[in-house]
């Protein structure tokens, strides 16, 4: 006959302590609810991208340390007796509550997040249904992984304004606000040959040669560029965004028909502008010289962009038809340091 072991031991209960997902890849859908009411809903897309509540692109960072934090978190030990009472009121008060799912839409698993053990032992969690919470914490990281379990729209975002490659790049439009600056505006066009015109006003350019090299290098600014962040839902946003003056309006269409527009607006100076200390010559005071308001996205979001990203994009239609002079042929080119790409953390 056969031979009758013993179980093995566990020292807690395995269902009420089983956080990790070891087989992410089987994971389609992640909810994510706070204390505040605030919600997420992370769901992958046919293209083995994530979406952000079936409206926006999420940004691939977090998503990829959420899941890595899902298949490596371990309960190393329940909460002592003595805390037992202080940290479910916490979690009561001040969870997020998780669901995962499968490609099946089956509940893989129901738990909370809470706040951090003591002496930054780990993280308390309670799975749905358990009794006891656990300390939990993730081997080779030391610290407190609740902030990766964020439920807050912002930190999830895909974070691009524009992302068109120069030969998928069909109109790019900028049109000046300030009517001192509209003679400054323009209208870029490549058709279906990789012809590349600028269209101006016709006094400006009357007789002057199109700088194709200049035109050509404009093509390759709408790739990848991103903005430092979103602000929607701040107190009195809409009356501060009256109270300045339009900067400019892009509006850039790809090949395939993708559009996307974005009003440009000066941000008035406050703590964070360089400008508070040191004036900048080509900026007025009362503004911020290094940072602009931006309505995009069907006018549904409101940006911060950074200066330093955008100045590219603000060419002035006379510089297309200027020779490049023989001591600085790269006027057009990118500013140094302006492609780069604003890498922010989760904000905690």
């Amino acid at each position: 006959g056969q031979v009758q072991r013993e179980p093995v031991a566990v020292t807690f209960g395995a269902g009420e302590a089983d956080f990790a997902v070891k087989d992410t890849a089987d994971i389609h859908k992640i909810f994510l609810a706070d204390k505040k009411g605030q919600t997420i809903l992370l769901e992958r897309d046919d293209k083995g991208g994530w979406l952000v509540n079936k409206e926006y692109k999420a940004l691939s960072t977090p998503v990829i340390s959420l899941l890595s934090t899902i298949m490596r978190q371990t309960a190393t030990t329940p909460v002592p007796e003595a805390a037992h009472n202080s940290v479910i009121k916490m979690l009561a008060g001040n969870s997020v509550k998780v669901e995962i799912y499968n490609r099946r839409d089956k509940k893989m698993r129901v738990f909370y997040v809470g706040g951090e053990a003591h002496d930054n032992a780990g993280t308390y969690m309670l799975m749905e249904g358990a009794e006891k919470p656990y300390i939990v914490q993730m081997p080779g990281f030391t610290g407190y992984i609740a902030p990766r379990y964020s439920a807050v729209l912002a930190d999830w975002r895909d974070r691009t304004v524009f992302n068109i490659p120069a030969e998928q790049l069909k109109t790019a439009s900028v049109q000046y606000a300030d009517s001192n600056e509209t003679l400054n505006s323009f209208t870029f066009r490549q058709d279906d040959k990789g012809k590349m015109t600028i269209d101006a006003e016709p006094a400006l350019i009357a007789g002057k040669k199109l700088n194709e090299r200049r035109t050509q290098v404009f093509s390759t600014f709408f790739e990848k560029i991103y903005c430092e962040g979103f602000i929607n839902g701040t107190m009195k946003l809409d009356s501060i965004i009256a109270s300045v003056p339009k900067r400019c309006v892009i509006e850039v269409e790809s090949k395939a028909g993708e559009k996307q527009k974005v009003d440009v607006y000066w941000m008035p100076i406050n703590r964070r502008s360089k400008n508070l200390l040191t004036p900048n010559p080509d900026v007025d005071d009362a503004y911020d010289a290094d940072r602009f308001y931006a309505v995009g996205n069907n006018a549904k979001d409101t940006m911060i962009i950074q200066r330093g990203t955008f100045e590219k994009i603000f060419r002035k239609a006379y510089e297309f038809y200027e020779e490049d002079k023989a001591r600085e042929p790269l006027r057009m080119e990118v500013p140094k340091g302006s492609g780069d790409v604003i890498k922010m953390g989760s904000g905690k």
